[in-house]
């Protein structure tokens, strides 16, 4: 059972980075006007939902917090509706506040939330994806500010 606790939390810590520079990489490559680099970078970070799916089952064996689960779910559910929104429906949504504001609450719940998951890890996760993470809010802010998107 330890092993695989270790292993959730290895791939978890992973998961909450590679989110987190995955949304990085979009935001830069939005900001260099680069709409086919920004569409590939976000097909990869909506499959980052298959590792998710693994890190949701194996913690019901492992019987992680109800707060883990929480916090899967919410990046889970903002995955699926930017996959809807964006890929889907192909819905410009950005500029229509009734969508967009509760669009950043999920996305911040979300990714604020992979730091608890990566938390799992140990000391040294944590470090890593709370920079990874502040690296990515500020970069929302300025791709925003920037583009409008």
């Amino acid at each position: 059972m330890a092993d695989l606790t270790q292993v959730s939390n290895i791939v978890g810590a992973i998961v909450a980075n590679l989110i987190n520079v995955l949304v990085i990489a979009v935001f830069i490559a939005r900001l260099s006007n680069k709409p086919n680099i920004e569409y590939w970078f976000g097909i990869i970070l909506i499959l980052s939902i298959v590792p998710l799916a693994y890190l949701f089952i194996t913690a019901i064996g492992i019987k992680r917090p109800l707060l883990y689960f929480i916090q899967i779910s919410l990046m889970m559910a903002y995955l699926v509706v930017e996959l809807m929104l964006d890929y889907i429906l192909k819905v410009d949504f950005r500029q229509n506040q009734w969508i967009v504001f509760p669009y950043i609450i999920l996305f911040f719940s979300g990714t604020g939330g992979m730091i608890g998951v990566a938390s799992h890890a140990g000391k040294v996760w944590i470090i890593v994806t709370v920079i990874s993470f502040l690296i990515m809010f500020i970069l929302s802010f300025v791709q925003h500010y920037i583009t409008g998107q």
